[in-house]
Formats: C-alpha cells, sequence, structure tokens
C-alpha cells in the first residue's frame, strides 16, 4: 500500500471509529479525496482494506457504506475473539521476551492512569489496549493467527460502545492484564490460555451491558442498530 493510501486508510478508518461516519452512512470517494488531501485511487485503495476488515461494504450497485453490526454479529466475533486470543495467548506465554514483558506492563500502567485520574480517559484506555493485546498476538509468532484475527479484534459498534464503560469496568480489564502478565512470567501457557479466555468473555458482557443501556433498556432483536 502507497503512503498516500495508508493515509487514506487511517484517515477514514479514524472517522468511522470516531463515528463522523455513522453506520449505514454512505461513503462518497471524491468527499474522501478532498478530506484527505489525495487523489480518489488511494482512497479506493483504502476502502478495499476497510472493506476486507469489514468497516465498510459494497453494494450490488458498487456504493460503498459503514458496516452495520447486529447484535449477534458482534455476540459471534467476540466467541471467535475469545477463541483465538486465548490460544494466542496460550503461545505467547512460552515465547514473548524481556522487551515484550516489558511494553506489556508500560501499557497496562498507562490504562492504569487513565482509569484513575479525575476523569475517566477511554480513548487512552482503548489505545493502549490495542497495543497490549497486539503485543500478545506478535509474541504468539503466528501468521494464521494474525490473519484470522483481522478485523475480529475492534469493529467499530465495539469502539464507540466502549465509551460509555465506566471506570469500574476499565479497572477490572486492567487487573486482568496483570493476571496475564503473571502468567506470561511464570511460562504457563494454560493459565493465560484460561486468562485470556475469561478476559474477553467478560468485555462481551461489559459491551452488552453498555448496548443495552444505550437501546434504553430495550432488548436488541439482532435486526442490526447502532448501540451508540
Amino acid at each position: 500500500m502507497s503512503r498516500a493510501s495508508d493515509h487514506a486508510y487511517r484517515f477514514i478508518r479514524a472517522e468511522i471509529l470516531a463515528g463522523m461516519l455513522p453506520p449505514g452512512a454512505q461513503i462518497r470517494e471524491e468527499h474522501l479525496a478532498e478530506a484527505c488531501g489525495v487523489s480518489r485511487t488511494p482512497v479506493r485503495e483504502a476502502l478495499r482494506r476497510l472493506e476486507v476488515e469489514r468497516f465498510v461494504r459494497r453494494s450490488d450497485s458498487q456504493r460503498t457504506f459503514v458496516n452495520e453490526w447486529s447484535f449477534d454479529e458482534v455476540e459471534e466475533s467476540f466467541t471467535l475473539r475469545g477463541i483465538l486470543e486465548a490460544r494466542a495467548a496460550a503461545r505467547a506465554a512460552t515465547r514473548i521476551d524481556a522487551a515484550g514483558m516489558a511494553a506489556l506492563e508500560r501499557h497496562n500502567a498507562v490504562m492504569r492512569r487513565a482509569v484513575s485520574g479525575p476523569e475517566l480517559d477511554v480513548q487512552t484506555f482503548l489505545d493502549h489496549n490495542r497495543a497490549f493485546h497486539g503485543i500478545v498476538l506478535t509474541a504468539a509468532a503466528s501468521t494464521s493467527l494474525a490473519q484470522l484475527l483481522t478485523g475480529i479484534v475492534e469493529q467499530p459498534v465495539v469502539a464507540r460502545t466502549a465509551r460509555q464503560y465506566d471506570a469500574q469496568q476499565i479497572a477490572r480489564s486492567v487487573a486482568e492484564h496483570d493476571e496475564l502478565i503473571l502468567a506470561f512470567s511464570r511460562r504457563d501457557g494454560e493459565w493465560a490460555q484460561a486468562v485470556m479466555a475469561s478476559h474477553i468473555r467478560r468485555a462481551f458482557h461489559a459491551y452488552s451491558d453498555a448496548y443495552r443501556a444505550s437501546m434504553g433498556g430495550r432488548e436488541s432483536n439482532g435486526e442490526g442498530g447502532d448501540p451508540a
């Protein structure tokens, strides 16, 4: 991917995650090209990448829209993520080096500060949480796992709903990271796998609670809709 295409990809992805391009919105290449300061060709390349990652979808008429995720789809992605990331944690426990361990501790320390300040800094939590899990996946040293997890870890709907999480939920996530780091320090793959599986499942229930709160207590019917 060219530098212009990479720039367009990061810009469009950030706009989707921030909710500036809401679910179901049509994406117009000419508008994005102007906003990114690039030609339409890099925008098309970026959109193809985002389509693979399921951030956007293309209709039969070849128009591009921001993807809409139903509650059932999100739950299934959490289930798949739990299986895959638990396996990644098991592999990482016996492969991660000192630099990787130090990076995990550093990112978790930043997340801890994000929840302990006078105001909850959810964006900082999201950024460093993504980096934390990325280090685990890198340490797992599995191309297959990395490819399978592409597009599953951070759907736009999950990232936006995470802004409704409270300090207690984020503090619990940080504590689970602490236990994962401890499992890694013991080189215990089974322990790491169990911690990660539980961590992802708890994250799903936190998402589910935030989803229902944003729906005003109405139960999801699995037909889609923006929870944020």
